[in-house]
């Protein structure tokens, strides 16, 4: 019966991980597809997309280490037990780089359409260099000892803090211009079934072992399930509560229109649900 229970957990893991990386992929796709209709960046905070690069190519430097490096894998198994499951899966490594490619494809949209007066902001490309000068010496740290799973946790530190900062210069704007035109919501709802798959799968995982180890030995990932369901909700009530779109031919009704021909293509059966 164990066996059958784990076999059955490991299934479902799998399902709620692939689920779960589907929903973050394509929600990258309606702001990008927002951009190229409106021809427009302006409602787009551009110091969000700075950090967010950071934030996703040091989640990539954590998770591409952790899943493909022996090295790295020995001395997790060492800290935390030689039982104990890696906590990165293929579709996390795949999700980190599908996120940087559509990252910096946003950043090229940056350069290439309308952005009114905006710009990068000081204390954006402060805390970018900052971070990634802190980054480089901690290499030069690492080095000497091959000490890679405390680099590959300062990386993962890296991508937790861009989580918990990233948001707060687009949610000011929204609330210096009482609109949130410009930025998409289909991106937050999508985002938000991401994080709340990505937070049960790790549950899964758990119960499947028996062990909390999971979230504490992944710290990272447990702490950012938590900061993408908190900002999703505030950018929804943004969006729906604070700042309704009352025009039905504003662009963002239009690419909230986007957001459900990408669900409905993918999945026709709940159409008319």
């Amino acid at each position: 019966m164990a066996s059958w229970n784990s076999i059955y957990l490991d299934i479902t893991y799998q399902i709620f991980g692939w689920i779960a990386f589907f929903a973050w992929s394509i929600s990258f796709y309606p702001q990008v597809i927002l951009n190229f209709r409106r021809k427009s960046v302006v409602g787009l905070n551009f110091d969000f997309l700075v950090l967010n690069v950071t934030k996703h190519s040091s989640y990539l430097i954590y998770n591409a280490a952790l899943f493909f490096s022996p090295a790295v894998q020995r001395q997790y198994h060492e800290t935390y037990g030689s039982d104990e499951m890696i906590p990165v899966a293929a579709n996390d490594v795949a999700f980190s780089i599908h996120a940087v490619a559509l990252t910096l494809f946003t950043l090229f949209q940056v350069l290439i359409y309308d952005r009114g007066n905006q710009k990068v902001s000081k204390a954006c490309i402060g805390i970018t260099v900052f971070v990634w000068l802190s980054a480089l010496v901690c290499v030069i740290l690492a080095w000497p000892k091959h000490s890679w799973l405390w680099l590959i946790s300062v990386f993962n530190a890296i991508q937790v803090f861009m989580t918990a900062i990233k948001y707060i210069p687009q949610a000011f704007m929204n609330f210096q211009r009482k609109s949130t035109v410009g930025w998409s919501i289909g991106n937050i709802l999508l985002d938000l079934v991401g994080g709340l798959l990505n937070f049960a799968q790790m549950g899964i995982q758990s119960i499947d072992q028996n062990t909390l180890v999971n979230f504490y030995g992944n710290i990272g990932k447990t702490i950012l399930s938590v900061e993408v369901v908190l900002f999703d909700v505030l950018f929804i009530l943004q969006h729906y509560v604070f700042y309704p779109v009352k025009n039905e031919d504003d662009p963002t009704t239009l690419e909230e229109n986007v957001t459900s021909s990408l669900l409905t293509q993918e999945k026709p059966e709940l159409k008319n649900v």
